[in-house]
């Protein structure tokens, strides 16, 4: 029911495609990665198929989505992890480190064009 109505929507594919990833996202922060894998992700996963993307795609783009989340503020849950194991480490330094990170993710995310195209594997 939710696949057909998606699907027929007069919107681009990518749209609602950003749409799902927001979804993700928002869910990401105070979610662990499990329980949206496993309970949220199945839900828009017939729609993404019918709507043409790479399903191997998606994977990735959910799987870097939630890492994202769980670096960005205003949870950060991993930050608050990183200050559990070396309490002697400022937060400020924490976040300071993880923004870095999180840069590389957003803003350079063509990172697989430096691999050559053909991929196959040369025994």
């Amino acid at each position: 029911m939710l696949t057909e109505y998606l699907v027929t929507l007069d919107t681009s594919p990518y749209l609602i495609l950003f749409m799902i990833m927001a979804l993700i996202f928002l869910l990401g922060w105070p979610l662990e990665w499990v329980p949206i894998v496993l309970i949220i992700v199945p839900i828009p996963l017939p729609v993404v198929d019918k709507l043409g993307f790479n399903l191997t795609w998606f994977g990735i783009l959910v799987a870097v989505n939630l890492q994202t989340a769980w670096l960005s503020p205003p949870v950060a849950l991993s930050a608050y992890f990183m200050k559990g194991a070396v309490p002697e480490w400022d937060l400020k330094d924490i976040y300071g480190g993880m923004m870095q990170f999180m840069g590389v993710q957003l803003f350079w995310p063509d990172s697989d064009h430096c691999l050559p195209a053909d991929r196959t594997v040369v025994a």
